[in-house]
């Protein structure tokens, strides 16, 4: 029985967006479904999704809140 879990931050997908949408999050969850089922055989039935987001202010990277991260890195990670 595996148990995927994805972490995301609580924001917009895209412009005008304030957070992720049931259908993104659908697709999340068949995507790794679907990946379990192709890769080691695990039927859908006994796959199990869970998607956390997590409030922007308690995600960080690179020894840096994500604001300032990105504030810093405007072209992402080149």
């Amino acid at each position: 029985m595996p148990v995927v879990t994805i972490q995301i931050t609580r924001e917009g997908s895209g412009p005008g967006r304030k957070h992720v949408t049931d259908e993104e999050k659908a697709e999340l969850i068949k995507g790794a479904s679907d990946l379990l089922l192709r890769v080691l055989n695990k039927p859908l039935v006994s796959t199990f999704v869970v998607i956390q987001e997590v409030p922007l202010e308690n995600w960080g990277w690179g020894g840096l809140p994500a604001l300032e991260f990105r504030a810093q890195h405007p072209d992402g990670l080149k």
